[in-house]
């Protein structure tokens, strides 16, 4: 007897499949009532919520024959895979997109907002809407490269003209930078033949300056070297003359112990003596003693050696000293030099520093019709949008909303016994 109320008991707790299914097919209404509630909000959503759309365009490398005449200057030299990569590098610059912002305000009406400023404005949307699209990693460096922006926006902005607008502004800007930086390079390249030139003036200069100093330098030193030979020579010549006014002395002595007045020769000398007393000489010597000469010449030469105010004429290198010295008194290298007026002529080197500026000045490139990059996709009007996705929502809605009133079933069968069980006991 104990034991038979215990047993109802198991059977109310273990569930009865069947009965659940049966359950389940009599409250139908009810769980399609609420599927059909569920659905209906998540088609709601679906059609009032902001639609958002998405456009892209895809930049590829232009051809190298694109850039020919730009790296034809000599001074700007761009590869078609830095093009792109600098004009990827602008599309993702913040800076390059919030002056695009700030240009183009009218494109971007629909995101303002009351109370918030135009850069909080642009922060959240750069943020959330601009995606870069580059080449696959994996894959080889090629032409075939290619680097892209994608834009996802809402309605009331017109994403069309943002990307190709910010794609235009981009290769605008960096056509801009382009030109500056190769008025730049040219500007330095001027500025450093000019200072090559310059200092080549001041080289040749000094150079000139150098040369006419060693010119004048050696002709100085010739000069002192020709006096000092002058003055020794002459100091000889007076030496000599007063050495020959002794001798003529000594002679004229001799002639006149011997009774020689007027010049004669050993041998008219021996015949002479003959008629009288004979006197032997003998003459060791070539040189016929300067006493045979006389006592008369003797005297005459002595004194008009004795009256003489100059040697020179006795010997013919003063004469070629003094012209030398006369030579050297103007230095005609050395006035050529000082006489020169357009001293470029003589720079070396000039010629080929001028070829090369008259080229740079003559660089008339206009970067207006550059192509930096080749526009493989333009962003077109999407036809449909990317987000809310209709058909997705409502059916995850119907599937909710399913199981949200299989749910609410369940839920309603395990309060009903509880509630039978409160109303028995009750009565």
């Amino acid at each position: 007897m104990r034991d038979q109320p215990q047993q109802p008991s198991n059977n109310n707790n273990e569930i009865d499949l069947v009965e659940l299914l049966r359950s389940l097919f009599q409250q139908k209404y009810l769980i399609l009532a609420v599927a059909s509630l569920v659905t209906l909000m998540a088609a709601a959503y679906a059609f009032l919520a902001t639609p958002y759309y998405q456009v892209q365009s895809v930049l590829r490398p232009v051809d190298q024959g694109s850039l020919d005449e730009l790296n034809g200057t000599g001074v700007y030299e761009l590869t078609p895979a830095e093009a792109l990569s600098r004009g990827a590098a602008g599309l993702s610059s913040y800076e390059s997109r919030l002056k695009f912002f700030r240009d183009h305000q009218e494109l971007f009406t629909g995101l303002v907002e009351p109370g918030r400023s135009l850069d909080q404005v642009f922060e959240e949307f750069n943020r959330s809407a601009f995606t870069m699209l580059q080449a696959d990693p994996k894959k080889p460096n090629s032409l075939s490269e290619s680097v892209g922006i994608s834009l996802t926006y809402p309605q009331g902005v017109d994403g069309v003209a943002v990307v190709n607008g910010l794609v235009a502004y981009v290769l605008e800007a960096e056509r801009d930078r382009i030109a500056t930086d190769l008025k730049v390079l040219i500007a330095n390249r001027l500025f450093g033949l000019e200072q090559k030139i310059e200092a080549a003036r001041a080289s040749y200069e000094a150079s000139k300056q150098a040369q006419i100093a060693t010119l004048l330098e050696q002709d100085a030193l010739r000069r002192a070297q020709l006096q000092d030979e002058l003055q020794a020579l002459r100091t000889e010549l007076k030496t000599r003359r007063e050495s020959r006014i002794k001798r003529l002395d000594e002679a004229a002595q001799i002639a006149e112990s011997l009774g020689i007045q007027n010049p004669t020769t050993p041998s008219a000398m021996a015949d002479a003596q003959r008629k009288g007393q004979v006197v032997r000489t003998e003459v060791n010597s070539r040189e016929i003693p300067l006493y045979f000469m006389g006592v008369e010449a003797l005297r005459a030469e002595r004194q008009a050696l004795s009256e003489r105010r100059s040697d020179d004429f006795s010997e013919p290198r003063v004469a070629e000293i003094e012209k030398e010295l006369a030579l050297l008194s103007r230095n005609r290298q050395v006035e050529i030099l000082e006489q020169r007026h357009n001293e470029d002529l003589y720079l070396k080197d000039l010629a080929e520093w001028r070829q090369e500026a008259a080229q740079l000045k003559g660089i008339k490139f206009d970067t207006a019709g550059l192509q930096l990059v080749r526009v493989d996709q333009l962003a077109l009007d999407p036809l449909t949008a990317v987000k809310p996705k209709k058909a997705l929502i409502i059916g995850l809605g119907g599937v909710a909303g399913l199981i949200l009133g299989v749910l609410v079933v369940l839920l309603r069968n395990l309060l009903r016994p509880k509630a039978e069980a409160i109303d028995s006991d009750e009565k």
